[in-house]
């Protein structure tokens, strides 16, 4: 089993560059994305000798059975693989385009489990403010505390330079969130791809808020790939789980060098519900980036409102880079209302439609402040460098139709 803490994850990476041709033929992305969400993984045409079935199983068992002696199974404990899980993980795959996917109990999880795979004390990782605040955390203050691991906080993420100026040669990821949470700042992953690969050095993107369904960082030169499943892949909130996708030697490597110890695993029956819901994704998030394209115009012209962050919107200076390497832009916004905390306070408190609650990528519409609820471990200063200000609310744009959210939001801003 490859080690990757012991040698570089690419050892001729200047060599290496995407092969959309290998990917094709490896994961039959000939067929369509609405067809692998349904077929990928699992087919009804698949027969076992114990049973035919239209869904996929749960195999709720943690151990598997050896035939002979000298014959390991392809399944052996629960810790490293599951049959249920393991679709998940192949459809996955294919619908990122990647060689392999590896699950864990939630997307801060999977993170955790890549960080501490492929790096050693005394290594560091390059990234931005522009991540979700549970990642702001661990890059902080978990990883440089508890295990020496350096995360280096790019001063001019719009500028690829300045991500060069901080790998050097104990850099052993660059890692990217694009669109971010909570304001939707847009990286370009083709420009950091390269940069990261002059440097020998792989790229992670965390693709949560885009979806394969929207967004392919693999055509643009990405290495790895992240989702929290929590959020629109799964779609109802009902699932708590994580996902890398990447180069197979990479995942397991993850998978019996990592998870099979720390076991934070994803459970059967929470995949086998994810296979379902995935049936369902493209069709979503193309409802998903209508209805918040409707809400930011309409917010977009509030006289109550200050600012709306939406890649969606003709006037965001950052529409024509998300327009390249994104296919629709979500249903995730944020925008900054008057009077600061207290204006976001009174609207949060007055919605009769949208739900204040934490999470975003659900069927129902959600909203919530980032100042104090998930970006609150970042700086008054950091969060001001992001664009976090105490009047941000980020609203998760579900499935209603617009028109009811509309006006919940025009009567709970009337009274700003």
């Amino acid at each position: 089993m490859t080690v990757y803490k012991n040698k570089p994850v690419f050892p001729d990476f200047k060599s290496w560059e995407y092969n959309s041709e290998y990917h094709y033929k490896r994961n039959d992305t000939h067929q369509g994305f609405k067809t692998r969400s349904l077929h990928a993984g699992f087919t009804p045409l698949e027969r076992t000798e114990m049973f035919q079935s239209f869904s996929p199983p749960i195999v709720q068992s943690i151990t598997y059975p050896y035939g002979e002696f000298k014959s390991m199974p392809d399944f052996i404990y629960g810790r490293s693989h599951n049959p249920t899980v393991a679709v998940l993980e192949e459809k996955l795959a294919s619908l990122e385009g990647g060689e392999a996917a590896i699950t864990a109990c939630s997307g801060s999880q999977a993170l955790f489990n890549l960080i501490i795979t492929i790096t050693n004390p005394g290594d560091n990782v390059v990234t931005s403010l522009n991540t979700f605040g549970e990642g702001y955390k661990q890059a902080s203050t978990i990883y440089p505390n508890s295990c020496g691991v350096d995360f280096r906080f790019v001063q001019d993420p719009i500028d690829p330079q300045s991500w060069g100026a901080c790998i050097d040669e104990k850099t052993k990821l660059v890692w990217i969130e694009t669109p971010s949470n909570p304001t939707l700042f847009i990286t370009d992953i083709k420009s950091i791809a390269e940069i990261a690969h002059a440097h020998n050095v792989p790229l992670l993107v965390d693709n949560t808020i885009a979806t394969p369904a929207l967004q392919s960082p693999f055509a643009f030169g990405a290495d790895i790939v992240l989702h929290s499943i929590s959020k629109f892949i799964c779609g109802n909130a009902t699932v708590l789980g994580g996902v890398i996708i990447g180069p197979r030697e990479l995942i397991d490597d993850i998978r019996f060098n990592t998870t099979e110890y720390i076991g934070a695993v994803m459970r059967p029956f929470e995949a086998w519900l994810t296979c379902q819901f995935i049936e369902t994704l493209d069709l979503r998030m193309r409802l998903h980036s209508n209805n918040a394209q409707i809400i930011a115009e309409y917010l977009s012209v509030h006289p109550k409102v200050e600012l709306v962050n939406y890649p969606g919107l003709n006037s965001a200076h950052q529409h024509k880079l998300a327009s390249r390497q994104m296919d629709g832009f979500s249903g995730l916004l944020s925008f900054v209302v008057k009077k600061g905390i207290r204006g976001a306070e009174h609207v949060l408190n007055h919605f009769n439609l949208i739900i204040h609650a934490v999470t975003f990528g659900t069927s129902k519409s959600l909203c919530m402040h980032p100042a104090t609820v998930t970006h609150v471990e970042m700086s008054a200063e950091e969060r001001t460098k992001v664009g976090i200000s105490d009047g941000l609310l980020r609203l998760s744009v579900g499935l209603e139709d617009p028109a009811d959210l509309i006006e919940d939001l025009n009567q709970a801003l009337a009274g700003l």
